[in-house]
């Protein structure tokens, strides 16, 4: 049985955000222990450093429910032209209820006011929530000869961070 929808509302991140994503982070990241990846579970999430430049670019954005806080959030960078998702996070208690897809449709509508043609991604190609939840919100996989100059570098740093590159690959989702 799927869990029901949960009503959210996106909004950008604020500052006083910014420690309780990472704990969103480690949460969902805890998942990958259960597809026998405990060293991407274990991985640090991202720096405040990192989500105090999302967040004053107005390149983070944070979905709330009633509870108040943020349950998920997402973080966004232009890469070659197209609005990069480079991470989502939903805290696992919100998982498997449209959160994410709330979140992607919300950053698909900031490409579209920014002239942008695609939201871009690297994921795990075999993790259920990873390349086969994107592919069921519009995600295809892109060919070696699509993957743009952008892209190959994010590929290349995951690689130089630890990555087996058989297991990643890259997606596109148009909008507008």
């Amino acid at each position: 049985m799927t869990p029901e929808r949960t009503a959210v509302r996106v909004r950008r991140a604020l500052p006083g955000d910014l420690a309780g994503l990472q704990r969103i982070q480690v949460s969902s990241g805890a998942l990958f222990r259960e597809v026998g990846m405990a060293d991407v579970a274990d991985d640090p999430p991202l720096s405040i450093d990192a989500l105090t430049g999302y967040q004053q670019d107005g390149q983070a954005w944070v979905a709330v429910d009633d509870s108040g806080p943020p349950i998920a959030f997402v973080v966004v960078e232009v890469i070659d032209g197209s609005a990069h998702v480079e991470q989502t996070s939903v805290h696992p208690d919100h998982s498997r209820r449209g959160v994410g897809r709330v979140l992607l449709d919300h950053v698909g509508a900031w490409a579209v006011e920014l002239g942008l043609p695609a939201l871009t991604l690297t994921t795990f190609r075999h993790v259920p929530w990873n390349a086969p939840y994107y592919a069921r919100c519009g995600f295809v996989e892109l060919t070696p000869a699509e993957v743009t100059p952008g892209l190959s570098r994010v590929l290349e740093s995951e690689i130089a961070f630890g990555l087996d590159p058989a297991t990643r690959v890259c997606m596109r989702r148009g909008v507008g």
